[in-house]
């Protein structure tokens, strides 16, 4: 089985829904905001307010390049999306799986938007950055799993019963 690339909005539940998903079938979970975090040796949010949300864009796209694997699950940060060349890479990987989540839920998960990491441009909100990423995080998805109203069991149910055998 190739390996499950998960995308969506900061608090999407990417990374646990991940952890969960790689354990129940014996995968190996890879967050790629810690393989950026281990490469640059600092958190996220210090990369993007040194160097701008454009060039961490293009860090995040080196560091979602260097991952190449197989049977894992891989959690991506909710920007990646917006370097046409990493989706075509995370693409070649595995089935990309969009976590969809409503604003509303986001905006009730997503409470620590100036430290979290979030690349946003200065200026936008939140709800400016949902608008602007989910026609994107459709785009480019295989799968969309929608995510609300259901618990965690639920949604890992949900993404092993759309896995193409």
């Amino acid at each position: 089985m190739k390996n499950m690339v998960l995308i969506g909005m900061p608090g999407a539940g990417k990374s646990t829904i991940g952890v969960v998903l790689a354990k129940t079938l014996g995968f190996t979970f890879i967050d790629s905001d810690l393989v950026i975090q281990k490469r640059e040796n600092r958190l996220l949010q210090e990369i993007i307010d040194d160097i701008g949300m454009e060039r961490f864009l293009d860090v995040e796209k080196e560091a979602v390049l260097s991952i190449d694997v197989s049977k894992s699950i891989i959690a991506t940060g909710g920007s990646v999306i917006f370097r046409n060349e990493t989706m075509k890479h995370l693409k070649k990987l595995g089935d990309i799986i969009y976590l969809k989540v409503s604003y509303e839920e986001i905006e009730r998960r997503v409470n620590n938007i100036t430290t979290r990491g979030i690349a946003m441009a200065k200026g936008h909100t939140l709800k400016d950055v949902y608008d602007q990423r989910v026609e994107l995080y459709e785009k480019y998805a295989n799968i969309v799993i929608d995510c609300d109203d259901k618990n965690l069991e639920e949604i890992v149910k949900d993404i092993k019963d759309s896995i193409p055998e």
